[in-house]
């Protein structure tokens, strides 16, 4: 089974902008991406999400929230629940992120129900996993990845992963500068789409797996090159139109003209 996946490439604008900033990031992305075969996404910070719907509604430009709660209302002061952010016509939330699990907001196990409540809301998940520094040079990457991605599979079953999106983040690459090789991002989706073809096989090649983690116009044809790279959540290079507007060039670029079974 040959499954040829458009790329996608995801803005996580984490907590950056301003109304005009926002503006002109968006209509630049909107005026510079027409007639692309990639798919594209802003997460901007929660209170700007009504301008990203007025901005980005019946375009090719999908939007989503950063972050979300397991449950659909309570009293969770500070919180969005995932039909808040269906509301605002979000089509994807980000789940998991490092910075999220390293300040104690987010473990593995809050993570696949984060996973399972955004399924039942119809929003995609993009789940956030990766290993820190000191993981990475123990050699233990593999084992971090499958101890995240597991709850996830608990909670919602193999055939229900691919409804999601998975981004591997290495902690290290994140805010550095510092991006893993082509290789080393490219070894690990493997290994990621390898432990859910043990599973299932029609899951492992259905499942979109972005790699994170300083992507930048310098070395985005390297990694979005690489065969199981399906695109990226992109940081920093997010900050600057002209830089995520290369990256989404090069993943259009990338895209095949059409999907094949």
């Amino acid at each position: 089974m040959i499954t040829n996946r458009p790329k996608l490439v995801v803005a996580n604008r984490k907590m950056h902008g301003n109304l005009p900033d926002n503006q002109q990031f968006m209509q630049s992305l909107l005026q510079q991406t027409r007639h692309h075969r990639a798919r594209y996404a802003v997460c901007p910070p929660h209170p700007y999400l009504y301008q990203a719907q007025q901005l980005l509604q019946n375009s090719h430009i999908s939007w989503g929230g950063q972050n979300m709660s397991r449950y659909e209302r309570g009293a969770y002061t500070g919180s969005v629940s995932p039909l808040m952010l269906k509301e605002f016509g979000c089509t994807y939330v980000i789940i998991g992120h490092s910075e999220r699990r390293q300040r104690g907001h987010d473990s593995d196990e809050t993570c696949g129900e984060r996973f399972e409540a955004a399924l039942k809301a119809g929003l995609t998940p993009i789940l956030c996993i990766g290993e820190t520094l000191d993981e990475y040079e123990q050699g233990e990457t593999d084992l971090v990845v499958v101890r995240q991605l597991n709850p996830v599979i608990a909670h919602v079953g193999i055939q229900a992963l691919s409804q999601g999106v998975i981004a591997y983040e290495p902690v290290w690459a994140i805010g550095t500068g510092k991006a893993a090789t082509p290789q080393h991002a490219q070894a690990i989706l493997s290994f990621i789409r390898g432990h859910i073809e043990l599973l299932d096989a029609q899951a492992a090649a259905d499942t979109t797996l972005l790699y994170g983690g300083s992507m930048n116009p310098g070395n985005a044809t390297q990694l979005l090159s690489m065969p199981d790279i399906d695109g990226g959540l992109i940081g920093g290079a997010a900050l600057v139109a002209e830089d995520f507007i290369r990256i989404c060039q090069i993943a259009n670029e990338l895209t095949p003209l059409k999907s094949a079974a």
